[in-house]
């Protein structure tokens, strides 16, 4: 069945506990089911929506990888981040009503879409909604912030230990392994994300390996010593 959209419930959708505020009531869930009304499948290597676009809707990933990217005045493409199932994408467009990025569908990929006029609406009701709409915005403005910092005043080696102990967190709070990920992106879009050269982004693949920090065979990585990873970015040990 190839349809454009698909009628899906957020009450019983296995996801909304990661995109979703805890603690609506019946009712409440009920009215949210009615603006999360549609779902839209994506095919590998397809744009969600392109920069310019006039914005409309945010978009849940219900299943699939994304990443996000804008191009240079001089004609390049800077990838801006990455996006799992049960996150968020568009808010890009709140500020002027248009987005300002790309978001193209690293695999095929699904996504729930919420109508942001009603979203908005609904949020003034129910204080829960409006909060953790405010809490997804918030994340995003951190998010890049870190990006910032790490972009500004970190080295090779400690901007994809980051990047690696970030992917492996987001994944293990989807049920995943904490120890073993698939990279759903290239080594030039982990480049382009971090700011390093694709030759750099190779080499320190390759050391890591050498140090027995991971296990890497193409785009599959185990993480044999994840103490290691965060000494290289001075993180605390949290066991």
């Amino acid at each position: 069945m190839d349809l454009p959209s698909i009628k899906v419930a957020c009450s019983s959708c296995n996801l909304r506990e990661l995109c979703l505020p805890m603690g609506l009531k019946a009712d409440e869930m009920q009215k949210l089911d009615t603006i999360v009304s549609n779902r839209k499948r994506i095919k590998r290597g397809e744009a969600l929506f392109s920069a310019g676009e006039r914005f409309s809707s945010l978009f849940a990933v219900r299943s699939g990888f994304f990443k996000t990217r804008v191009t240079t005045p001089d004609g390049r493409d800077q990838v801006t981040g990455f996006q799992m199932t049960g996150e968020i994408i568009g808010l890009d467009g709140i500020v002027t009503d248009q987005h300002t990025c790309d978001a193209v569908a690293l695999e095929d990929a699904e996504v729930c879409i919420m109508p942001f006029a009603k979203l908005e609406a609904l949020s003034r009701e129910f204080t829960s909604l409006q909060h953790h709409v405010h809490k997804i915005m918030s994340r995003e403005i951190v998010r890049d912030q870190g990006v910032m910092m790490m972009l500004g005043s970190m080295r090779a080696e400690e901007r994809l230990a980051a990047f690696l102990l970030n992917l492996v967190q987001r994944l293990h709070a989807r049920g995943f392994s904490q120890s073993e990920l698939v990279l759903r992106m290239t080594r030039e879009e982990i480049g382009s994300y971090l700011g390093l050269k694709l030759e750099t982004v190779s080499r320190t693949f390759s050391k890591f390996v050498d140090d027995g920090i991971i296990e890497v065979k193409q785009r599959y990585v185990m993480i044999k010593d994840n103490e290691a990873l965060k000494a290289i970015v001075n993180l605390p040990n949290c066991d």
